[in-house]
């Protein structure tokens, strides 16, 4: 006898944003690093945060529901998750993402409507202002908030890609875009014999040489200031693009590994990744939802699957390639010169 049809995944899914903005809201005020200290009262938390005595039950004990709180008599306290990673004094922090998509994503996601009618992006370009890589390389302040943002998206995956890449055949490499510096911090802690080159724009860099420096890695990482779309990238035996390729149209996504192929010698690599669609475009949900942000926050980017990422590298020279699984809905995908 087949199931009754039943509506409960519908409803969770049309209504998923309730728990999302209980989340993003819960972070946004550091409730968990404020309970990292250790649990604390009811009427505790309440004066800590400013809540108001309407609310403040119902936030906490859905949280709670949610599983992102313990709950003791009258006391709350972080989950084991919860306290790992959304502490803001640990380096497993991975809210930075979290607080980007409360304060620039969430009101213009209200707007994917409109952007699957027009194929236009929804943020602040809609009301005439500059682009989203304009207006956040133009503000500290946000360009910190955004940094942080990549690391705590992308920290487990450049955890898995500096201990699962063949990092012994090779010397040096090129972290493109890149950030913080996460991705080249960790191949180099793993890989005592790797010197990297961090390239970005010149705004990044105190960001980037303030992060290395507090891991000692910086007299084998440095910094180089550039532009990619101006000049050639430093040469490397690899060069890795995260979180990049996406942001951009088809020709700037060829004319990037194109470059990436220029300055690689015989043998070297270029490594992608980030949430590499299936080449079903059935199964990785996030991966097809980040090309619908990619909608939301650009003219032309998109995200793809491992099939087309290994099409373009190959066009561009590579003469092989290979995509492998890192974590979560994340993959690199690897093309060999």
């Amino acid at each position: 006898m087949s199931e009754q049809p039943n509506p409960e995944k519908i409803l969770q899914t049309g209504l998923g944003f309730w728990a999302s903005k209980t989340l993003l809201s819960a972070i946004e005020m550091g409730l968990f690093t404020e309970l990292a200290r250790g649990p604390e009262s009811f009427d505790a938390i309440i004066g800590r945060l400013g809540l108001h005595t309407r609310s403040a039950q119902d936030f906490l004990d859905a949280l709670v529901a949610l599983g992102f709180l313990e709950r003791s008599g009258d006391r709350y306290g972080n989950t084991h998750e919860t306290d790992l990673f959304l502490d803001r004094r640990k380096p497993s922090y991975i809210g930075g993402i979290l607080e980007m998509a409360n304060h620039r994503l969430y009101p213009f996601w209200g707007h994917l409507t409109e952007a699957l009618r027009t194929g236009q992006p929804q943020n602040e370009v809609k009301q005439g202002g500059a682009g989203l890589f304009e207006t956040l390389y133009a503000d500290p302040a946000r360009l910190q908030e955004f940094l942080a943002s990549m690391t705590g998206i992308s920290h487990s995956a450049n955890l898995a890609i500096a201990q699962a890449f063949p990092w012994k055949e090779y010397q040096t490499f090129v972290d493109v875009g890149t950030a913080q510096g996460d991705l080249a911090a960790q191949i180099t802690q793993a890989n005592s014999h790797m010197r990297g080159v961090g390239f970005d724009l010149p705004e990044v860099a105190p960001i980037f040489e303030e992060y290395v420096s507090a891991l000692g890695l910086q007299d084998r990482l440095t910094f180089v200031p550039g532009d990619f779309f101006k000049q050639d990238l430093p040469k490397a035996d690899v060069v890795l693009m995260g979180h990049i390729l996406h942001d951009w149209d088809l020709p700037t996504k060829k004319m990037l590994i194109a470059k990436a192929f220029d300055v690689v010698p015989e043998g070297g690599a270029l490594v992608v990744y980030e949430a590499i669609i299936d080449d079903d475009r059935s199964q990785n949900a996030f991966g097809l939802m980040m090309s619908l942000n990619m909608l939301i926050e650009t003219p032309g980017g998109f995200d793809y699957t491992g099939a087309d990422c290994s099409g373009w590298m190959k066009e561009a020279g590579f003469s092989e390639t290979r995509v492998e699984p890192l974590v979560g809905p994340d993959s690199m995908v690897i093309g060999i010169k």
